[in-house]
């Protein structure tokens, strides 16, 4: 371990999309554990939320303050320990922050096995994106054998695996995708039963074609346009799962839903959830979806971006941009 660690601070909060200048690249010294502690070198980070972090403003955690460590989800290689659960080369996964070297006392942590899964499965499939979607669509969402189900963001971390659940589980799926290269992954490599391109056409008249009996479950990951096009197409007694708005993040007026009174005429609920209400339930989920994975149905995306620290932002414009497969990870060299 060396002396210096290098940081991505929050230096300013943005106004719209988040800008370079609203980083800080900072170097500062390596800190040591303590009694009950335990240190590690990052090896990938991921992003685990959205600019409604950045601001100032009520959400399901804490706004980053100013001069803070950016907050992500990492998996660290223990280097040096005080800590009775954790011995140096133990792998562990947890919310370090973007950063080269992190000091814990273990909460919110678990130790992970490199040679069961890659430290980005652990960070997407086996992580928060996994649990996201299978609790999002078997709890939230009420999943039911038959089930027509529309997921946006398909391509993202949550949306491949909302659908590939799905699958497993009997359902009919249509995905919500930009780009014909994304589209014909999820079919073609996912199992998908039709993708809909939305740089490509009208999603409502889409959406009204491939699923002409309506939409059970609509697992939303963008909002916007996007949603509006769903609430119009939903059958009775649908189940709209609302887990994130990747189009408004950075809007300063959000849009909200235009055609809400379609819940009110189908019958239908509309929910949103915080994936980490079911922490005491992961080992469950895990435990599934790695049977799933381990018998080939379900494939695991992922987008692995080689660097360094400093390359997180760019990284992270990546995701807003939708240029990501799967999940995006940072993989420091």
């Amino acid at each position: 371990m060396t002396d210096t660690n290098r940081q991505i601070q929050l230096a300013s909060r943005p106004v719209g999309a988040v800008k370079p200048d609203n980083w800080a690249h900072v170097t500062v010294p390596t800190a040591a554990p303590g009694a009950g502690e335990f240190a590690g070198r990052t090896r990938s980070s991921r992003w685990i939320g959205h600019a409604g972090w950045l601001d100032d403003r009520p959400s399901y955690l804490p706004p980053v303050n100013i001069g803070d460590v950016m907050r992500a989800a990492s998996v660290v290689e223990v280097t040096a320990s005080e800590h009775s659960d954790y011995r140096p080369g133990d792998f562990v996964v947890g919310p370090f922050g973007v950063q080269e070297y992190v000091v814990s006392n273990g909460r919110g942590a678990r130790k992970v096995d490199p040679a069961i899964a890659s430290p980005a499965t652990y960070l997407g499939a086996l992580g928060s994106p996994g649990m996201a979607a299978y609790f999002g669509l078997l709890d939230v969402g009420a999943l039911a054998d038959g089930d027509t189900v529309v997921v946006s963001g398909a391509a993202g971390a949550v949306g491949t695996m909302v659908g590939q659940i799905a699958k497993v589980r009997g359902a009919r799926v249509i995905g919500i995708a930009g780009g014909p290269g994304k589209c014909a992954m999820l079919t073609d490599e996912l199992g998908f039963d039709a993708t809909i391109d939305y740089r490509a056409g009208e999603v409502k008249k889409a959406l009204r074609a491939h699923a002409p009996d309506g939409i059970n479950v609509y697992f939303d990951n963008v909002g916007g346009e996007i949603l509006d096009a769903a609430l119009a197409n939903l059958a009775m007694h649908a189940r709209v799962v609302l887990c994130g708005a990747i189009s408004q993040y950075n809007e300063t007026a959000v849009r909200g839903p235009s055609n809400y009174m379609a819940l009110l005429v189908r019958r239908a609920r509309m929910e949103g959830f915080v994936v980490f209400d079911y922490a005491s339930r992961y080992g469950e989920a895990g435990r599934e979806i790695a049977g799933w994975i381990a018998d080939g149905r379900i494939r695991v995306k992922e987008h692995v971006v080689t660097g360094t620290v400093d390359d997180f932002p760019a990284t992270l414009d990546m995701l807003y941009r939708g240029e990501n497969t799967g999940k995006l990870v940072l993989e420091l060299a």
